[in-house]
């Protein structure tokens, strides 16, 4: 006799989320269950999930609280759930994801199929040439404090999948355990960490802040990547008024601006001479400041507001070289073990940081280059102490095998 589920939810779909929760790997959760041990009973481990969840019987269980170091200093709580939990948010997400999709709006980047930071990046330029004022805004505590009955409400809005509906309620609710052993019962927000919280966290500014922007401060081009977000303004009045009204918003929304991460910013360049206290700003990583360019057919130099790699992103790279790599503790290996070691994480950091404004990696290769010459020193006897000597032996191996190494495949200009 055929069991008939209150809730229609396909194999084939279980199958599928297994499938992106396996390759973006992570952590267990509270029940300290790997990737690796869900994967050893697999069949009976999807069925379950399947099961549950097409019986409206799936409770999540408690997400583990863990707290990550902010660059900016303090701790930011993360919560990560269970694999299986982790299988049965991504069967939720790709269901309201493609609905989702169609009502976003394209100034909203963050945690989107087909959007990047690049593209918020580049979009930001842009708007900083056209406009003299930015207001630079970070919500604080986002995902920490979004109000359950709106969030819902919006949700609702544009699905009618029950089923849906109910497991995101249940998530909502889902205590985070700390290591210990406290169990934080939650009224508000979304834990950062699980699948279905960027969504989330979408729909939500979608309306607090996407929409209203559109609607009632059309003048005014934004950029949101998250909880960080950009409004471009014509005067310092017009900044000055969307820094007040921007607040004001976001309180009535239970959220609020972050006070000493939000500010007005000049756009200061060679047509831009006016006196202003904050002429440069950080977003994704990079710094937006003023900075030399050349005009592509006179050659002629000029000032420009540009996106470079952050001197905070630069200071966080030295700590993992320094401490990670950790080059003084491995002059056993070889410098072909080496490369093969950090180029990865190598091409990482040019491919994101050089997109835009790329000279300014050069201090990110002459950092990388310290670092082999000071394992040299230690490897090789001869070379200890002996700094010019080498860097001459630096330059002869990147003459003999100029690819080793990722960034010594970076224009000559630096």
């Amino acid at each position: 006799m055929t069991i008939i589920k209150p809730y229609q939810i396909s194999k084939q779909l279980v199958w599928q989320a297994w499938l992106k929760v396996k390759s973006n790997a992570g952590s267990a959760g509270i029940d300290n269950e790997t990737i690796e041990l869900f994967e050893r009973n697999l069949k009976k481990n999807l069925y379950k999930i399947w099961n549950r969840m097409s019986s409206g019987s799936y409770f999540p269980p408690s997400v583990k609280g863990v707290p990550i170091p902010k660059k900016s200093g303090g701790q930011r709580l993360l919560g990560i759930p269970t694999v299986s939990d982790r299988i049965a948010q991504t069967i939720v997400k790709m269901v309201l994801e493609p609905k989702l999709e169609k009502i976003f709006l394209a100034d909203s980047f963050g945690y989107r199929p087909n959007k990047s930071a690049h593209d918020a990046i580049g979009a930001t330029r842009a708007r900083c040439w056209k406009y003299d004022w930015v207001l630079e805004f970070d919500i604080k505590g986002l995902f920490d404090n979004i109000d359950h009955d709106l969030l819902m409400k919006a949700v609702r809005k544009h699905t009618d999948n029950a089923w849906a509906i109910l497991y995101i309620e249940r998530w909502l609710k889902a205590p985070m355990e700390l290591s210990d052993e406290e169990s934080r019962p939650r009224e508000r927000g979304t834990p950062q960490g699980g699948v279905i919280s960027p969504l989330l966290a979408n729909i939500f500014m979608h309306y607090v802040f996407d929409i209203w922007m559109q609607r009632k401060h059309s003048q005014n081009p934004w950029c949101r990547y998250a909880d960080d977000g950009l409004v471009h303004c014509k005067s310092l009045e017009d900044a000055e008024k969307m820094k007040a009204v921007s607040n004001q918003r976001l309180k009535e929304c239970g959220l609020e601006m972050h006070p000493e991460k939000t500010k007005i910013v000049y756009c200061r360049d060679s047509n831009r001479k006016r006196d202003y206290a904050e002429t440069q700003f950080k977003f994704l990583g990079y710094d937006f400041k003023r900075r030399q360019a050349k005009n592509g057919k006179t050659g002629q130099k000029f000032d420009s507001f540009l996106p470079a790699m952050s001197v905070e992103a630069f200071l966080a790279i030295k700590k993992i070289i320094k401490q990670e790599w950790a080059f003084r503790k491995k002059v056993h290996l070889s410098l072909e073990d080496l490369a093969r070691e950090v180029n990865p994480q190598i091409r990482g950091w040019i491919n994101y940081y050089g997109k835009f404004y790329e000279s300014s990696l050069s201090k990110l290769k002459n950092h990388i280059d310290r670092a082999l010459v000071r394992w040299a020193g230690r490897k090789y006897g001869k070379l200890n102490h002996r700094k010019r000597r080498s860097y001459k032996w630096l330059d002869r191996v990147k003459s003999k095998v100029p690819n080793l190494f990722a960034h010594w495949n970076l224009r000559k200009a630096y």
